[in-house]
């Protein structure tokens, strides 16, 4: 989510990378004028609540004689008071909301555009050129019978398929690899939970723009996660982290559940 004081103080540099990406520059001003009127609802609701505050002491120390006066005009306020609150809670969320829909900033230096635009920093290793018509993966997987897709099909629908084999062992064998190679660096691995909060969801953006993709559970109001980042980026949620000199480095293995991976035909 994009932090609220870059919002306030540098706005046209997102409202740059707004424009980098080819996403709408509008949410950027929309955003401005919701938080507006958020901190124009909150300093309201705080006005009448320290109004209110003062009334209370007000009849504690008022004769008998005027105290059903005064009490009268203190519920006015804890209508008001309350109507404010709702007010600056509702401006919150819609805040909340738009703020979820503007991409992250841009790096300094990534080149605007699409694939065309895109740069290459270096290549790895010699391309192969064959004499003959390369394979796929899915091809040679199923001439070495380590992928079976029809039956995956059969069982799950398109785009799904069984690893079988040297192909299960396989794939176990390069995540463990990389995990391997991830501790040598320095990360601690972590197997993550498969389903989180809502508030950890929401809180990588994944209920933003990309809701659609990820799969919730309503009676357990749990969302699985398509990353083992989102459980990730919520492992030290609410902590505050101290004595501390270096970054803390994680490496996440989890099943990533995604409505777009079986979504096309």
């Amino acid at each position: 989510m994009i932090d609220l004081n870059l919002l306030r103080e540098d706005p046209e540099k997102i409202r740059v990378s707004q424009r980098q990406r080819g996403s709408s520059v509008e949410l950027v001003d929309q955003a401005i004028e919701l938080d507006k009127a958020k901190r124009a609802a909150l300093a309201e609701f705080e006005k009448l609540r320290a109004e209110q505050n003062a009334h209370g002491k007000l009849v504690a120390a008022a004769p008998k004689e005027e105290k059903a006066k005064l009490v009268e005009h203190g519920q006015q306020l804890a209508v008001g008071v309350k109507a404010a609150e709702a007010r600056a809670n509702e401006a919150d969320q819609k805040l909340s909301q738009l703020l979820m829909k503007i991409d992250n900033v841009v790096i300094e230096g990534v080149p605007a555009g699409g694939e065309e635009n895109f740069v290459v920093i270096k290549e790895v290793g010699t391309k192969p050129n064959f004499s003959f018509e390369a394979k796929d993966h899915a091809q040679l997987g199923e001439l070495l019978d380590v992928i079976d897709i029809e039956r995956g099909v059969k069982i799950s629908g398109s785009r799904f398929y069984f690893l079988k084999g040297w192909g299960a062992r396989l794939e176990l064998a390069m995540m463990q690899l990389a995990l391997d190679q991830a501790v040598k660096a320095g990360f601690t691995p972590l197997i993550t939970p498969t389903l989180v909060r809502p508030e950890v969801m929401q809180g990588t953006g994944f209920l933003g723009e990309h809701s659609a993709e990820i799969y919730y559970l309503p009676d357990d109001e749990l969302y699985l996660t398509g990353t083992s980042e989102v459980a990730l980026a919520g492992y030290h949620a609410d902590e505050i982290i101290e004595d501390f000199d270096q970054p803390m480095r994680y490496a996440g293995w989890s099943t990533c559940y995604r409505r777009e991976a079986g979504s096309h035909g």
